[in-house]
C-alpha cells in the first residue's frame, strides 16, 4: 500500500481540524467596549431584580446598547430611574447610548438592568448579553448580591 495518500490525507484533515479553532477576528467584537462593575441586587421571591455596571467605550465610536438578556431573568429591560419634587419614577428606555470614548453607569437612581422573573442566586455569577446598535453584542459576568447589595 502506498503511503502517500494516506499521509495526504491525514494532513488535510489536521488542517481542517485545526482551521475550526482559529479564533474571530477582533472585528466581530465591537471594538473597545468594556464593561465593568456588573452586579445584580436580588430582591426575596419574585420581586424584580436589579442590574448596574458601568460601560466604558475606548474607541471613536459612538455605540448603544439596546437590549439585554440572561438566562437569569424571564425579562432583562433597561430602564430609568430619575426623579422630580421628591417624586422618583422609574421608565423603560429604548437605547442607552455610550460616546466615544465615554462611560455610562447603570447605577441605583439612574440607569439599571431590570430583571423580571429573576431565577438568581445570591452569591453566584450569572452572565449577561447585551446587544449594540451595530449589530454586535458584549456579554459579562454579573455578581449576584442580595437586598442589601452585599
Amino acid at each position: 500500500m502506498n503511503e502517500r495518500p494516506v499521509k495526504a490525507l491525514f494532513e488535510i484533515t489536521l488542517a481542517v481540524q485545526l482551521a475550526a479553532f482559529v479564533p474571530l477576528p477582533a472585528a466581530a467584537q465591537p471594538a473597545g467596549l468594556v464593561v465593568t462593575d456588573a452586579w445584580f441586587r436580588s430582591l426575596p421571591g419574585k420581586l424584580p431584580a436589579a442590574g448596574y455596571f458601568s460601560l466604558r467605550s475606548n474607541s471613536g465610536l459612538t455605540l448603544a446598547v439596546t437590549g439585554a438578556e440572561s438566562d437569569g431573568c424571564g425579562k432583562l429591560l433597561l430602564h430609568k430611574s430619575s426623579g422630580n419634587g421628591g417624586m422618583s419614577s422609574m421608565a423603560m428606555v429604548d437605547k442607552v447610548t455610550v460616546p466615544p470614548g465615554g462611560t455610562v453607569k447603570f447605577a441605583p437612581g439612574g440607569y439599571h438592568l431590570m430583571c423580571v422573573d429573576p431565577r438568581l442566586k445570591t452569591g453566584s455569577r450569572m452572565p449577561v448579553t447585551l446587544h449594540l446598535s451595530d449589530g454586535s453584542s458584549v456579554i459579562a459576568a454579573f455578581q449576584v448580591h442580595g437586598a442589601t447589595g452585599k
